[in-house]
């Protein structure tokens, strides 16, 4: 699998074999997979709680990735709204 970056395109376009995966706005899909890997966290975890001993330690772990991974979703959809552009050089001593 190999990542290309088309110039002026804000896409993510991924070229496996003869097949391109084109994916547009990336942050909404990436809050996407996300949301998806919390449910997956939160549903493993109570699993966990049915059974005694270290798999029960295991459900309390992935609780607290699934609520660590809760502070990602502000963060994606911060960093989608809020960029920093590179301003040019000026010389202000010449």
């Amino acid at each position: 699998m190999r990542k290309e970056r088309r110039t002026g395109s804000s896409d993510w376009i991924f070229t496996v074999g003869h097949e391109e995966l084109v994916i547009h706005q990336r942050y909404e899909v990436l809050s996407i997979v996300n949301d998806f890997m919390l449910g997956l966290w939160f549903t493993l975890g109570s699993v966990c709680f049915f059974f005694e001993g270290g798999i029960k330690t295991l459900g309390i772990w992935l609780f607290v990735i699934g609520s660590a991974q809760l502070l990602v979703r502000p963060v994606i959809r911060l960093h989608r709204y809020v960029r920093f552009r590179h301003l040019p050089d000026t010389d202000h001593d010449a």
